[in-house]
């Protein structure tokens, strides 16, 4: 299989997902004793160590069932994902009759390298963007915004297309939507643990008199310290996830496209206009850019756009314009709209005429009937001729 980007860091990119997710599932059981731990203090009087132990008993039998049910939500999201994202963003499946451009593009580049082609699809919305998600060859599919298309001329399209198809090529895209429904499953248990505290906490504080309620209470305050630094982890895993990759992509793009230059105007038209109205956060992180932003960059899911173009000028030897400005409409692809050069190739006896071609001769001056040949001229064998 022919690699994509630098394929040490892919296959090095590869091996640390493996061991993010593994760690991800690691956090599941690590929220199952916390919940174990909160139950075991709402209900008995013990010392710290007792809860702990207790709570480790507990967790230890709960395993295969939080196992079982990690799994039955993998399995959902693995079928219906790519719905559940259609019906966030508005994307709709497009044929080569609707979108002759964007699918020729597409397919070019797919046949260049010998890919199996992705399901193509539209959000009808001015932002600018694209993103790509499935699991294997039958769900891949890449989604680009009306936005981006009306925007971008043929070589940028292609260049977006190009780092889409390397995020599917270099198993990005797998690995980042497993990574979301790991981290949804963390989400879950958290809320699940919480609503058992708060609830369980109100009865406590009522109907217990007696009894060993420091201890509780610190074993409850473990509880809460686990849930949040599994809640923090898991969010810095999916961004650390996303993160990683962009570069790759770009270089992947690249590679397939053999334009830096398009890749960094891409990236210079995108920057900052690519917000999907009423995207879930998980769907932004798929993105090509994404333009939400958390504290001090901690929780940022891309690199800057800046650092982006930074490293294609360094390693791919791209020219970078800097900040670019929308075209305006009539614009919007790059191609400049021309006048004909002589208004009389471009009307006829019925009006004007549309797209009207130019005349393979050099127009000559018209003669009228009846005149005398012009000076220039010398007689011949059926008439005068010029010269």
């Amino acid at each position: 299989m022919a690699a994509y980007g630098l394929y040490t860091h892919i296959q090095s990119n590869k091996r640390r997902s493996i061991a993010l997710l593994v760690g991800l599932f690691f956090l599941v059981y690590l929220l199952v004793y916390a919940g174990a731990l909160v139950g075991e203090a709402l209900t008995i009087d013990a010392p710290p160590d007792e809860l702990l132990r207790r709570a480790l008993s507990d967790a230890l039998y709960a395993a295969p069932w939080a196992t079982l049910a990690t799994a039955l939500w993998i399995l959902i999201a693995y079928k219906f994902h790519q719905r559940m994202i259609d019906a966030v963003t508005g994307g709709r499946e497009v044929t080569r009759q609707e979108e002759p451009r964007l699918y020729n593009i597409l397919e070019n580049l797919c046949i260049s390298r010998g890919i199996t082609m992705p399901t193509l699809k539209v959000i009808e919305d001015d932002s600018l963007n694209a993103f790509a998600t499935g699991m294997n060859e039958k769900q891949y599919s890449i989604t680009v915004t009306s936005g981006l298309l009306n925007s971008l001329n043929d070589a940028e399209i292609e260049s977006v297309l190009g780092h889409e198809l390397t995020h599917i090529r270099n198993g990005d895209v797998r690995m980042l939507v497993i990574a979301v429904i790991i981290a949804g499953v963390i989400a879950f248990f958290a809320e699940l643990v919480f609503r058992l505290l708060f609830q369980g906490g109100l009865r406590w504080r009522g109907g217990r008199e007696g009894g060993d309620r420091r201890g509780a209470g610190v074993a409850i305050l473990i509880a809460v310290v686990l849930i949040a630094l599994a809640w923090i982890l898991s969010i810095v895993i999916r961004f650390a996830l996303s993160r990683r990759r962009e570069y790759l992509a770009d270089a992947g793009s690249v590679e397939l496209t053999k334009n830096p230059d398009a890749m960094i105007a891409a990236l210079r038209k995108i920057e900052g206009r690519g917000e999907l109205p009423g995207a879930t956060s998980a769907v932004m992180e798929m993105c090509i850019d994404n333009p939400r932003e958390g504290f001090s960059n901690i929780f940022d899911t891309h690199p800057s756009v800046d650092a982006r173009v930074a490293a294609l000028v360094k390693f791919a030897g791209g020219h970078d314009p800097g900040p670019l400005a929308l075209p305006a409409p009539g614009e919007a692809t790059g191609e400049a709209e021309t006048e004909p050069a002589d208004q009389s190739a471009a009307s006829g006896p019925w009006g004007e005429a549309q797209d009207a071609p130019k005349p393979f001769l050099p127009q000559r001056p018209p003669v009228e009937l009846g005149s005398p040949p012009p000076a220039d001229t010398e007689p011949g064998p059926w008439g005068p001729h010029r010269k």
